[in-house]
């Protein structure tokens, strides 16, 4: 059976009256990478920051493999690997100098670690910019190969957990595909990875589970299939509403969904591949009403999942809604 390289159990902390991770429990098992999902504040940061020893927990147990990572966060820091929100701060050192020390500080002899630079260089494609130095306020460098390096730095060595917080913040399109494929690539080898994002859309692509944080809770955990939660034909239909108007999905002419979410001029309709034929027909006659301003129908996608069950805790926080149909979730933002 695989073992867990991180278990997190009923972890709390508080910042005076504010509750930023509320008995939060979550697992990462060797092979595997967990996303950490969640919008601004939702407390993705906070867990990290426990769980690398930067910030101590009012409640709850950190396991990293099997060291108390509370009781003893420098030898926990040994265990894994971190690559922080924050830009790494490189200034003075050329790609391959960072790259070189952070091998040499995980145990990797000076051969190994100069050999560790050049093969991720190339896994990353930042081969032009190995040698070139990283200045004060960001000269020298730009933002996404900053980031790069501090990719590279945290995988440069085999370590048995990797945390990644938003490590794709900066980086182009080609090059962020390099960097998952990186990742699930040491995962394939063997190490847990906690990726910490709010991007969905490569959440989806890159995790084996996911663990969902809306106000320092966890939501929803399992799959992205399993937190799509609907059947693989289902559809989305979005409409784009007219400024002002009323939500014309809420006639009862509107076609029946599985779940409606509103989001700000937006309602994210779920409707069975059956009844697809049936919504389009509709939207076309909103929008030539002029009840629309436009609308779109696709496969439903991870990201429909996600403002559903965000904006359903969100709701249930802020009022004591009436109950739904049972085939019909309503939510407003």
């Amino acid at each position: 059976m695989t073992h867990d390289v991180l278990r997190i159990t009923d972890l709390t902390r508080r910042y005076g009256t504010v509750l930023a991770n509320d008995s939060i429990s979550l697992r990462v098992r060797a092979g595997e990478v967990v996303g950490l999902l969640g919008h601004n504040g939702a407390g993705k940061s906070t867990l990290v920051s426990q769980v690398v020893g930067l910030l101590k927990p009012d409640a709850g147990q950190i396991m990293l493999g099997g060291t108390d990572a509370v009781r003893h966060p420098a030898a926990a820091r040994r265990y894994a690997a971190l690559q922080p929100q924050a830009q790494t701060p490189i200034d003075g050192l050329t790609p391959r100098a960072a790259i070189e020390i952070a091998g040499r500080l995980r145990g990797l002899s000076a051969r190994d670690a100069r050999r560790a630079a050049a093969d991720v260089a190339e896994e990353l494609d930042i081969g032009p910019w190995l040698d070139r130095r990283a200045l004060p306020e960001g000269g020298g460098l730009s933002g996404g190969i900053r980031r790069l390096t501090g990719f590279a730095m945290a995988i440069a060595a085999p370590v048995p957990l990797l945390i990644l917080d938003e490590p794709t913040n900066d980086i182009d399109a080609a090059r962020r595909r390099l960097l998952w494929d990186a990742l699930r690539r040491r995962g394939d080898q063997g190490a847990g990875a906690l990726l910490v994002t709010h991007n969905v859309t490569e959440a989806e692509r890159i995790v084996d589970e996911l663990v969902v944080l809306d106000r320092g809770r966890v939501v929803a955990e399992g799959s992205p299939a399993r937190l799509r939660g609907t059947q693989d034909s289902d559809l989305r239909l979005e409409l784009q509403l007219v400024p002002g108007a009323a939500d014309p999905s809420e006639l009862p002419s509107a076609p029946p969904a599985i779940q409606r979410v509103r989001a700000g001029r937006r309602t994210l309709l779920t409707v069975a591949a059956a009844d697809a034929a049936r919504s389009v027909a509709w939207a076309t006659d909103q929008r030539e009403s002029g009840l629309l301003e436009g609308f779109t129908l696709a496969p439903v996608t991870l990201e429909d999942a996600y403002l559903a069950l965000t904006t359903t805790a969100a709701a249930d926080e802020d009022h004591d809604p009436a109950p739904a149909e049972p085939h019909e979730e309503t939510v407003h933002v």
